[in-house]
């Protein structure tokens, strides 16, 4: 098996460059890696903490013992080693004991990565004097810069004196190895030690990769490392079995002779829709045509199957008809577009406190004063808050808090933060306009400003052909603000999109939206008067037209998931040279065998190393190209970072790299062959960026953009469209993920076949509209769990979800309904029966948001995580709860709650009913008294002793307050089986 990439940590790293190829053994580094702890020994002594804190917390508190203790080394989000004297260690170990923090000290008797390395630079450097490095043979991630090395060569002393000296960025490695599409990374070692905090840098990165070890100690070597081998082979990872089981006696074996019991959790394919009955004639048919069976279509026609008849030459030409005509319906039908409906206006009247959250630059300033003094002639109190340029959440939640002083009620909190599109500061992917909104997002719940957030743009989206976006970079606000409007519906407004000449009818116009609510959250104002946003199923044509590919081809992310399936295509429709454009160029994984297995088929292919971010790069691939003659007549752009997560754990920094490809690569391209004559200049969106997508506010960031930005060139007259896929089956745009299939599917949304999801592209580049909707979705079960938390009047147009609005409202029972009965059951039942009740409906709801149908498969004390939630489905689960209790509640509840029963307490607590202090103690014994049970055999005479007593112990507890039913729970139990008491004890305490 050959390693994808190598990551190194700490002296390890030494190893791991040997792996990678990089670094000779000639001149003793093996020897550098043993004597360099001897000689940190000697240089004074010292040691190392673990500390369960983010490294900024860390660093805040190293400050009590600067150049006494330094940050060692960084192993994910929550996880932080420091080095240095023992004195000063000692001393915070304690102060993180009295504070509850963890910490723990390492065995070790020095301090290596701290300013005590520094005492033995000369005697390291005339050791590593002699280290010979080689050009590495596999992408080689250094835990010293934090990425991806392009050349080995640089291993020299110098750098492995300040691997030692420095910290090691071992988490900044990870993401950057994540953020490259590596999926599974495998700690070599006696015991896994990295693997928390691996598994916590995939969950902040919002990476779906796995963290996999090899031997453990105090386990079997030989059946561990097998374990592990299999692991490895479950997660895609090629394994040589050959090598596995050289010198071994090893047979395959027959599968088991019965029948697998299995529950099948996918939705079965549907058939396509028909217009009346059917034939049987016609489908007998159409069945011979798909399957190609030319006896089976003779008898249909009553013909004698002849050979060489004409029949057997139609047959094929029939079959690749019908086929084609399947995905070309299929493809019509998954296609939707964005309209904007006119709102009849109203009248109502503004008033109350509003929080005018405008940029610190000055930008927008005539905006930002037009709205301002609107606001305050139709009756409103502005209190104005001016960020300034370096924007953190906790110093903006502190400038919120200041400028609202005194001020206990907000009616609502106004952002023209969007407005400031110059690049932010440090991160020129993104604007300060994005980042200020990211922040404020983060810190109106940080100082516990519940009003809801409203985010104003000017010139962002277009209601129709004659009103192009002006400023298509104002719409990743748009989408970011789709994504918190699932995640925190409680303190969302919504989107509105302000005209270029901003009069007093459009500002009193923005007042009457602000001052009515209500539920629409996507509207525009423009002279003709509102118009809101809606989703609604595209034309379908009667022309067969579709684009063709020719000449030279663009791919950006040509060797990334999707971009390997378009490059076939590409291949084998007409491109004549494909130039697949990606970061590491032929040393991306499979991107040699790709080169070799298109060259077969007669396309000229050409992968090159380009960053596509890069508009320097970019240009000058371009511009060779352009000079060397070759025709380039399209552009695809499908590369693309994720670094999804929720909104609230989102860091600028992290939202920035997610951005760069998408956002910087779609503009370069823009400018790089603005001059040339392209028949297709395709960017490939996703459906989050459309509607919205709990967990993915990065990435619908940039989709909004690529749709606007196409609108933008379409106005320029040059070719563009923007396609907002679905998940496709084999790989795409957001995820090459089965379990991110698997949630899509519980969504509604079926991933799309490569074959059809190809074709829907070529007909879409032929289609009106350059921003287009590209999903197969089941809008029974995706509308719903997008309207779970709130309202969604974007898709409240769609005729399937009419028909279900239409069959709801004749069923009877709403959202609020839920709340009212959660509110009466609050009211009424006794703490035993909510606690079962609660129990139940974390229970159900998890199952639900899961996609079981039995709730039997959530074990009431099994860790959420390890049931398989993670940021996406913890979101599903909050809005479920909440539109079931009527509760506002946390986007991490499932983590911060992590097993049904604990969550079950919380909302218990929430709903006003918290246990009473004195019974904790009490609750605590019948703990204990249910982990005994739990030890005990089904010895029949014991199981009855036991309950005899319990029996006892419950007629006696008849001494509660009036109006308790002890008495009752007592005289059930009186006449209870032993084994429905049991039963009722597991339930009651949570049995896993």
């Amino acid at each position: 098996m050959e390693p994808a990439a190598v990551i190194g940590h700490s002296q390890g790293e030494i190893a791991a460059a040997v792996v990678a190829g990089g670094l000779s053994l000639e001149d003793g580094a093996r020897v550098v890696a043993l004597r360099s702890r001897a000689l940190l020994a000697l240089s004074g002594g010292g040691g190392m903490v673990s500390v369960s804190l983010p490294v900024a917390e860390v660093r805040e508190r190293l400050a009590a013992w600067e150049g006494r203790i330094s940050v060692a080394a960084v192993n994910g989000p929550s996880s932080v080693v420091v080095s240095g004297e023992p004195e000063a260690l000692e001393e915070l170990l304690a102060s993180c004991t009295e504070q509850d923090i963890r910490a723990k000290k390492i065995a070790v008797d020095y301090a290596s990565h701290s300013a005590q390395v520094e005492l033995i630079e000369a005697e390291l450097a005339e050791l590593l004097a002699g280290v010979t490095p080689t050009s590495g043979q596999v992408p080689f991630y250094s835990t010293l810069t934090g990425g991806l090395l392009d050349d080995t060569t640089g291993l020299d002393g110098g750098y492995w004196y300040r691997n030692l000296r420095s910290t090691v960025e071992f988490e900044q490695a990870v993401r950057a190895a994540a953020g490259d599409g590596l999926g599974v990374f495998i700690e070599v070692s006696p015991h896994p030690v990295l693997n928390l905090g691996l598994q916590e840098t995939f969950d902040a990165a919002g990476s779906e990769a796995v963290a996999l070890g090899t031997l453990r100690r105090n386990e079997d070597e030989a059946r561990r490392f097998m374990t592990s081998l299999a692991e490895a082979h479950v997660h895609g990872v090629e394994l040589d079995w050959q090598a596995v089981f050289a010198g071994q006696q090893a047979t395959h074996v027959d599968l088991p002779t019965y029948p697998f019991q299995r529950q099948r959790y996918w939705p079965e394919a549907m058939a396509l829709p028909v217009a009346g009955p059917v034939d049987p004639a016609d489908a007998q048919f159409w069945e011979a045509v798909e399957q190609g069976d030319l006896a089976a279509l003779a008898a249909t026609l009553d013909l004698e199957e002849v050979p060489g008849s004409p029949l057997g030459e139609v047959l094929p030409a029939l079959s690749s008809w019908r086929r084609q005509r399947r995905e070309t319906v299929a493809a019509d039908s998954w296609r939707y577009r964005i309209s904007w409906k006119p709102l009849t206006e109203n009248t109502a009247s503004l008033s109350g406190t509003w929080l005018l959250v405008a940029p610190g630059t000055g930008a927008g300033g005539d905006a930002v004063e037009a709205v301002a003094e609107g606001l305050r002639e139709q009756g409103a109190e502005v209190v104005r808050c001016m960020p300034g340029d370096v924007l953190d959440r906790a110093t903006l939640a502190g400038e919120l808090t200041e400028a609202l002083g005194d001020r206990t009620a907000v009616a609502g909190v106004l952002s023209l933060c969007a407005l400031d599109e110059e690049p932010a500061p440090g991160l020129p992917e993104a604007t300060a306009g994005l980042v200020a909104t990211l922040v404020l997002t983060q810190a109106l719940g940080d100082a516990d400003v519940t009003a809801p957030l409203w985010c104003l743009t000017r010139g962002a989206v277009s209601t129709g052909p004659a009103d192009v976006p002006a400023r298509p970079a104002q719409a990743q606000v748009w989408g970011l603000g789709r994504v918190a409007a699932l995640e925190h519906p409680d303190r969302w407004g919504g989107l509105i999109d302000l005209p270029e000449v901003l009069d007093e009818r459009a500002v009193a116009r923005l007042g009457a939206l602000l001052a009515a609510g209500g539920d629409e959250d996507q509207l525009a104002v423009r002279s003709a008067g509102v118009f809101a946003r809606r989703l609604l199923p595209a034309p379908t044509t009667a022309s067969g037209r579709a684009w063709e590919p020719e000449g030279t081809v663009l791919l950006t992310g040509g060797t990334g998931a999707i971009g390997v399936r378009a490059a076939r295509w590409l291949g084998g429709s007409g491109a004549d040279h494909i130039v697949l454009i990606g970061r590491r160029g032929l040393r991306a994984p499979g991107a040699e065998r790709l080169r070799d297995e298109l060259a077969e088929t007669g396309v000229r292919v050409t992968i090159a190393a380009c960053d596509v971010a890069d508009r320097e790069e970019l240009t000058a691939l371009v511009s060779k190209l352009t000079a060397d003659g070759e025709r380039i007549t399209a552009v695809l752009h499908a590369a693309g970072e994720l670094d999804d997560g929720v909104v609230d754990a989102l860091t600028p920094e992290r939202l920035a790299h997610a951005l760069r490809a998408k956002v910087a690569g779609a503009r370069n391209l823009h400018e790089a062959t603005r001059e040339l004559d392209l028949s297709a200049f395709v960017l490939f969106s996703g459906v989050a960026g459309t509607v919205g997508g709990a967990g993915q506010g990065a990435f619908a960031a940039a989709g909004a953009y690529l749709d606007a930005f196409a609108e933008h060139r379409g106005d320029l007259g040059l070719a563009a469209t923007s396609l907002a896929w679905g998940p496709w089956a084999e790989g795409g745009p957001a995820l090459d993920d089965d379990t991110f299939l698997e949630r899509a599917s519980r969504r509604g949304l079926a991933a799309l076949p490569t074959g059809s999801a190809l074709t829907a592209l070529c007909r879409a580049v032929a289609q009106d509209g350059p921003a287009q909707v590209v999903a197969d979705i089941a809008w029974d079960r995706f509308g719903p769990a997008l309207t779970a938390a709130r309202p969604s009047p974007l898709i409240g147009d769609v005729p399937q979800m009419r028909e279900i609005a239409r069959a709801a409202e004749q069923a009877g029972g709403t959202g609020a309904d839920d709340a009212a009965e959660f509110r009466r059951a609050v009211a009424e039942l006794s703490d035993v029966e909510l606690g079962q009740m609660l129990l139940e409906l974390v229970r159900t709801e998890a199952a639900g948001a899961l996609g079981y149908t039995d709730v039997e498969a959530i074990g009431p004390k099994r860790p959420f995580r390890d049931l398989g939630f993670e940021s996406l489905t913890a979101v599903e689960l909050r809005n479920r709860l909440s539109t079931r209790t009527g509760l506002r509640l946390p986007v991490t509840l499932a983590f911060d709650h992590p097993t049904p029963v604990i969550l079950a307490g919380f909302l218990k607590s929430e709903a006003g009913r918290d246990a009473e202090p004195q019974a904790v103690p009490v609750l605590a014994e019948l703990d204990r008294l249910e982990a005994s049970l739990a030890t005990l055999s089904a010895d029949r005479t014991a199981r009855l002793r036991i309950t005899a007593r319990l029996r006892d112990i419950l007629a006696g507890w008849d001494e509660e307050p009036a109006g308790g039913d002890g008495a009752a729970v007592a005289e059930k139990l009186q006449s209870a089986s032993a084994d429905e008491v049991l039963a009722f004890i597991d339930n009651e305490l949570g049995a896993s």
